[in-house]
């Protein structure tokens, strides 16, 4: 019942809600990115959904499209602009990907959307990360985000796959809005401050 209809239906009104809520953080952001970088404010990319479904997940853009002579963008941590700092660090970044939930693409609670790179690197026990929707926040999320190997956050990943329940989501929830009032580690993003994974590490 819950793992059906109840969750999609928590997440379409709490996505709701969290989107008239924010509406006014959605709109000073969007036109401060807007003059900084001369751009869109947005940011799309391809990430593999429930089943491994690609969808376009929305973000708010904390980088520039700086290349070196190559022509290749620059490593993240260097194209990371001062605005897109502060908003990283307060999780800002992660605001649009409400309409995400919203449209169906993700869940509220689930393992982290990670980029389709990765597909080819997941082994038969990782690759159950994708029976469900992805999440803006997760069990791996509330439990070191960043600072643990990435099999331990495929380990947490497949662990809430496999007990996902409202209990568990409540507590990942709480969990989430508890860290990030504390802004103790609040940045969900793994791209930006994990190696890449290989499929080895």
């Amino acid at each position: 019942m819950y793992k059906g209809v109840l969750k999609r239906l928590l997440d379409i009104i709490f996505s709701l809600i969290g989107l008239i809520l924010l509406s006014p953080i959605l709109i000073v952001v969007s036109f401060i990115l807007t003059v900084s970088i001369k751009g869109s404010p947005l940011f799309f990319q391809s990430r593999p959904g429930k089943n491994e479904k690609i969808f376009k997940i929305i973000k708010f853009k904390t980088m520039n499209d700086f290349k070196d002579k190559k022509g290749n963008l620059l490593p993240d941590n260097d194209r990371l602009t001062a605005i897109g700092k502060f908003i990283r660090k307060y999780s800002l970044d992660e605001i649009p990907q409400l309409f995400n939930v919203l449209i169906g693409d993700m869940s509220l609670i689930g393992p982290r959307p990670l980029i389709v790179e990765y597909l080819p690197f997941y082994n038969d026990i990782q690759k159950k990360r994708h029976n469900v929707k992805p999440g803006i926040t997760g069990w791996a999320q509330v439990n070191g985000r960043n600072s643990i190997s990435w099999n331990k956050k495929f380990e947490f990943d497949v662990w809430y796959v496999e007990n996902m329940c409202f209990l568990v989501d409540f507590k990942i929830l709480t969990l989430t809005l508890i860290k990030v009032l504390q802004r103790k580690d609040v940045n969900l993003s793994e791209e930006l401050t994990s190696e890449y994974f290989n499929g080895k590490n």
